[in-house]
């Protein structure tokens, strides 16, 4: 598995090596050595205590959600198809603070992101169907979640097709401004 480091500081971009035949392909989507190896933290990737899963059919954005607090880590990959994955830095001592960088995750070279704690994630579905797998750090609670506008104008995110569809909560969410003023709270 190859690790590389991103624009936006601290995360992370996992490629494994899929081995492809006559049969179709094997791949390992994911290695606790090597990933503690390579954070330098012995234990690192036994933190991650839950996996979810979402589909998504093409044009959907799901986004773009963060965590207050502590936030999250997570290791985000697309099983099957094709998304457009976005993270946005919101933490306020980064030296990335306020950018953003998007990767392609598909069902065919199995890249994942590390995404530590601090970063607003979203993306849009490209293919008819995307799963997409999140596995995080700490059990999901629901009264720490932060949503900014997929959509919002100072983000200017570039979404590659015309967004279809979006949750109510994404079409009610935040703005980036208040987020950093500090007026965008948790759902309680």
């Amino acid at each position: 598995m190859r690790i590389d480091t991103t624009e936006l500081a601290d995360v992370l971009v996992l490629t494994p090596h899929p081995f492809r035949d006559d049969r179709g392909l094997f791949t390992r989507t994911f290695d606790a050595a090597e990933f503690d190896a390579h954070l330098g933290v012995r234990g690192a990737a036994a933190r991650f205590v839950q996996d979810s899963q979402s589909r998504s059919v093409r044009g959907v954005v799901r986004g773009m959600h963060g965590r207050a607090g502590r936030g999250e880590a997570k290791l985000v990959r697309c099983a099957h198809g094709a998304v457009h994955d976005v993270l946005v830095d919101i933490r306020p001592d980064s030296p990335t603070f306020g950018k953003q960088q998007a990767f392609l995750l598909d069902d065919n070279d199995f890249r994942q992101l590390y995404v530590p704690p601090g970063f607003l994630h979203g993306f849009q579905a490209l293919t008819a169907t995307a799963d997409v797998c999140y596995r995080i750090d700490r059990p999901h609670d629901p009264s720490a979640d932060l949503a900014v506008a997929y959509d919002d104008p100072e983000l200017a995110i570039a979404w590659p097709h015309p967004v279809t569809l979006v949750s109510d909560r994404d079409a009610r969410a935040g703005s980036w401004r208040d987020l950093v003023d500090g007026h965008l709270t948790p759902r309680s």
